[in-house]
C-alpha cells in the first residue's frame, strides 16, 4: 500500500505563487509515474499534471505555462510549482500515484 502525503497549500493573492510537494511511503522501488489532481468547489476532480520516469511530463490546459511538476530530490517526490495564480486554481489538490491518494492539501486563490 502506498502512502502519500501532501505538503505546501494555503491562501495566496491572484498572480502569487505556491509549492506543493507530495511524498510516496510503503513503497521499496521507485514509481514510474506520479499526478497531481484537483477538485474545485462543487466540481469534479480533474488531472493537473503528470511527470513519468524520465522527466516526461503532461499538463491540463488550463494550467500549461503556469504550473511545472517536478521530480522532489529524494526519491519518489513530486513537486508541484504554481505560478500566475489564478481565483479558479482554487481547489483542494491530491497527490496521485499507483491508484492511491493522498489526503489532499487546500489551495485558495483569493485577494
Amino acid at each position: 500500500q502506498v502512502q502519500l502525503v501532501e505538503s505546501g497549500g494555503g491562501l495566496v493573492q491572484p498572480g502569487g505563487s505556491l509549492r506543493l510537494s507530495c511524498r510516496a511511503s510503503g513503497v521499496i522501488r521507485s514509481l514510474p509515474t506520479m499526478a497531481w489532481f484537483r477538485q474545485p468547489p462543487g466540481k469534479q476532480r480533474e488531472l493537473v499534471a503528470n511527470i513519468a520516469v524520465g522527466g516526461l511530463t503532461r499538463y491540463a490546459a488550463s494550467v500549461k505555462g503556469r504550473f511545472t511538476i517536478s521530480w522532489g530530490s529524494a526519491p519518489n517526490t513530486v513537486d508541484l510549482q504554481m505560478n500566475s495564480l489564478k481565483s479558479e486554481d482554487t481547489a483542494v489538490y491530491y497527490c496521485s500515484a499507483m491508484n492511491n491518494w493522498g489526503q489532499g492539501t487546500q489551495v485558495t486563490v483569493s485577494s
